[in-house]
């Protein structure tokens, strides 16, 4: 049995209840066997496998706070700090109900890779509680940070774990937990990423996953001979992600057609009104019927099991920007027969293992997210700069540096797909890329 073989065995084994982290990993070590088959007894004699797939610590924990009515509420806390070998952990924390240590595994692991690709000095983690912000009062959302903070703040630090924004928590959560850690430490350090402009945080760091992810897709377009201007694209989610891949699209020419919700999705044939978005879903925090409400071209459709949603219209480019396996088999089959040119991921693992492979056989362009949504976490670490130098930086400064990470991410993943024989696989380009380096780092630092 190959090297790979037996580590997954054992991963599924030992992690049979975590499927998202089984995913993950499978998708990760499938496309990392040449580059292990190329010297196989040493990565097995170093374990490297294990050891990159086993996080340096998984912590967990209560988190107690108090409602509105009185009532003390209990959520489940959790950071998963997986790899620092080329710098502090990084990496979002999500408020969810679904989150769970499978799911903070699966994205800690990605981040790995993600992190490692933005050529910036940052390792791999993640976090986040399956507390939903969603009908709580500010109030009971403060009450909430601050408890998770409370624990938290015992495993981070500017030099040693550094978390982020991630779904559920956005300026707002982050601003209650900087005031918490700070509170507790005595400390004014850059330990939190995301904050905001008036304690720390970086321009552009709002906009910057849904930026990034269209410039490498512009990037990957121009390289393919063609271009961004006149493409219809349809894009899930209508969250920051997703809003400010909208308004980069349109600003590069493209027509957006659609955005979704997790109760229904909207198309609009004469393209999404980003402003109007924005209003919706930035300030009344509202669904998209106030959308289609407001708009007469704007097409509202309630969520139905077995529906293709924003997959089912002809497009040229698809940007997957809400949640895992967002995007199956039948979707991709629809966009594939409707005649899609190109797709990027600006959600982590929207794509089925499946439908990434029906994607990579038609012969349709495919980034996933380790890739193609790496331009937040790379302005994060732009964050972490300022901070140290206690400079703040112009959003035309940041976002320059944004697109140029984001062109060197999509070509050195095209390189090191070309290196190992498999052009134009980028999914296995962005592992192997991120891989290499993370490697070459732990070997240097002996077995720890």
């Amino acid at each position: 049995m190959s090297y790979v073989d037996e580590v997954l065995e054992k991963i599924k084994k030992r992690d049979a209840d975590q499927p998202e982290f089984i995913q993950a990993v499978t998708e990760v070590l499938d496309s990392l066997r040449p580059v292990i088959e190329k010297d196989e007894q040493k990565y097995r004699d170093l374990a490297i496998l294990e050891r990159i797939t086993e996080p340096d610590r998984q912590i967990m924990f209560r988190v107690p706070w108090v409602d509105d009515n009185g009532k003390v509420q209990v959520n489940r806390g959790f950071r998963v700090q997986f790899n620092n070998a080329i710098g502090p952990y990084k990496g979002g924390l999500r408020l969810h109900p679904s989150v769970n240590l499978g799911i903070i595994k699966f994205l800690g692991f990605e981040q790995i890779f993600k992190n490692s690709l933005t050529t910036l000095p940052i390792g791999g983690g993640k976090g986040g509680s399956d507390f939903d912000p969603k009908g709580k009062s500010d109030n009971e959302i403060m009450k909430f940070c601050q408890s998770f903070m409370t624990e938290l703040s015992k495993y981070i630090g500017a030099d040693e774990d550094v978390p982020a924004g991630d779904i559920g928590t956005g300026a707002r959560e982050i601003g209650f937990m900087f005031g918490q850690y700070k509170r507790i430490k005595g400390l004014y350090e850059g330990v939190l990423t995301g904050k905001g402009l008036t304690y720390g945080g970086s321009l552009a760091r709002t906009e910057a996953t849904g930026y990034g992810l269209l410039y490498l897709t512009e990037e990957m377009v121009k390289c393919h001979g063609d271009k961004m201007e006149g493409k219809v694209v349809a894009v899930s989610g209508s969250g920051n992600v997703a809003i400010y891949a909208c308004q980069k699209a349109t600003q590069l020419g493209a027509k957006v057609v659609t955005v979704s919700d997790s109760t229904g999705w909207v198309y609009d044939p004469e393209g999404i009104d980003v402003a109007l978005l924005k209003e919706v879903k930035e300030v009344k925090r509202a669904r998209l019927t106030e959308y289609a409400a407001a708009r007469k071209s704007a097409e509202y459709h309630e969520k139905k099991n077995g529906e293709h949603g924003v997959w089912q219209y002809k497009v040229d480019i698809a940007l997957p920007c809400a949640t895992q396996n967002e995007l199956d088999i039948e979707d991709a089959k629809m966009l594939v027969a409707n005649g899609v040119k190109y797709v990027a991921e600006g959600a982590n693992m929207p794509t089925t293992i499946e439908a990434t492979q029906y994607f990579q056989k038609n012969n349709v362009p495919f980034v996933g997210g380790k890739a193609a949504n790496a331009g937040g976490v790379a302005t994060s670490a732009l964050e972490m700069s300022q901070n140290s130098e206690r400079l703040s930086w112009s959003f035309e400064e940041v976002d320059s540096k944004l697109k140029g990470i984001m062109v060197g991410i999509y070509h050195n993943i095209d390189d090191a797909a070309k290196e190992y024989g498999m052009e134009g696989n980028y999914v296995a380009g962005a592992n192997i890329a991120g891989f290499k380096k993370v490697v070459e780092a732990m070997i240097a630092q002996g077995v720890c």
